[in-house]
């Protein structure tokens, strides 16, 4: 069955109204809350950080919270508000939301929004993610370090409303995508667990067989180029939001810039090593391993150790252990965007093996490469296996949500 005749059937002659986000709901914005507010248990919250790696899984439970008497003071979203990030790094982010389905109420950040109306709010929260809403809030996102949107730029999106049976009809199609999409991220979970297994263990040495070296004492560090992505370029601009969560550059979506004579010093060689300095995504870790020209971004710091004391893709494993992030997380300077300059990272320190025979401490590092990347493939690898078909079972829900989305506008509009 077409697509037209599948919609005109679930429909059945009803015309499909569209309307100001203002018009059919209500926002309200968050309240600032910090990192050092966060603990183990207490009242739920959403912090800004966990709305750009999460905001495709519903938000049945939070993994982070806030004292109780913290929380009485802060905004919170309700069971079926829609919680939209209002301020970020990277325009692509915002305006993208997630529905609030949780057993109680949630605090929210004051980089997100709560959105409460009476349409479904799985079906609002697929809209916000389609290409016509991101197309029309755009003009009124401000740029700068931070992009942000407020309120009133939010409402003057319209969004198409079929009846509430319809928008139903909707939700389960795209869950069934994004369930599907979620058994098989979890299998993928499974077996990067088994790889942190065997990185933790295999970066644990016996005492008097290793020290642990400052990076400062056996690295230089370079700020990124401060610049403005492009839709084309000589080389690939490599951002934050390019590193994905295990420290892999993602291979779709890029942005570009021109190579000159002020932006080549920053151009990447293989085996070069680069982290996030600063927002939720600090610490994250990448190692370049592409054969094309790329430049990376003023957010990323790049790390240039000594070869003759370390192995750049042993360094890269550790920086996704917990011997790196616990050390980080203690080093990371607090506030609304948490910062992890250089002057931080010298302070991180390394564990280098037998470090007064540099071919035996080369070789040990070699061995360990070796043993994790085997893992590391299995887990993690982009062209086959679960992390591919991850990949098409996501183009394939976005088709179809972009489809089933598409109604027909009315041809004559203004909401000046």
């Amino acid at each position: 069955m077409s697509h037209l005749g599948y919609m005109e059937k679930l429909l059945d002659g009803v015309e499909v109204e569209w309307k100001l986000l203002d018009e059919v709901g209500k926002f309200q914005r968050g309240k600032r809350f910090v990192k050092k507010d966060m603990i183990s248990e207490g009242f739920p919250c959403i912090h800004y950080g966990e709305m750009y790696t999460h905001y495709d899984i519903w938000a049945n439970k939070s993994k982070s919270f806030v004292d109780k008497d913290l929380a009485s003071k802060l905004r919170v979203a309700e069971y079926g508000d829609v919680v939209i990030v209002a301020a970020g790094e990277t325009i692509e982010d915002i305006g993208k939301g997630t529905a609030w389905l949780g057993e109680s109420s949630v605090v929210i950040h004051d980089a997100c929004f709560s959105y409460k109306s009476p349409l479904n709010p799985k079906y609002v929260s697929y809209f916000l993610r389609t290409k016509m809403f991101q197309d029309q809030i755009k003009p009124y996102i401000s740029s700068g370090k931070i992009s942000a949107i407020n309120a009133k730029g939010l409402g003057k999106a319209t969004i198409p409303i079929p009846p509430l049976n319809v928008q139903n009809e909707i939700v389960q199609i795209l869950d069934t995508f994004t369930e599907l999409t979620a058994e098989l991220t979890a299998e993928l979970t499974a077996r990067q667990q088994q790889y942190a297994y065997y990185r933790d263990k295999l970066l644990t040495f016996e005492e008097g067989s290793v020290e642990w070296m400052p990076l400062g004492d056996i690295s230089d560090f370079t700020y990124g180029y401060a610049a403005k992505a492009q839709e084309s370029g000589d080389a690939r601009f490599v951002r934050i939001t390019d590193i994905n969560t295990n420290g892999k550059l993602y291979p779709a979506d890029h942005m570009y810039i021109d190579i000159s004579k002020e932006s080549e010093r920053y151009l990447l060689k293989k085996d070069d090593l680069l982290m996030a300095r600063t927002g939720a995504t600090f610490g994250k870790t990448m190692i370049f391993e592409e054969d094309y020209p790329a430049i990376y971004a003023g957010f990323l710091i790049k790390l240039s150790l000594d070869p003759n004391i370390v192995n750049p893709k042993y360094y890269w494993h550790f920086a996704q252990s917990d011997l790196f992030w616990d050390q980080a997380n203690k080093l990371v300077s607090g506030g609304g965007q948490p910062q992890f300059n250089a002057n931080a990272l010298k302070q991180v320190k390394l564990p280098v093996p037998y470090p007064s025979d540099t071919a035996k401490s080369l070789a040990e590092q070699a061995r360990i490469v070796l043993i994790l990347d085997k893992f590391d493939a299995i887990a993690s690898s982009l062209s086959e296996g679960l992390p591919r078909e991850i990949e098409l079972r996501q183009q394939q829900y976005e088709y179809y949500r972009d489809l089933l989305l598409s109604f027909p506008k009315p041809e004559v509009e203004s909401h000046d």
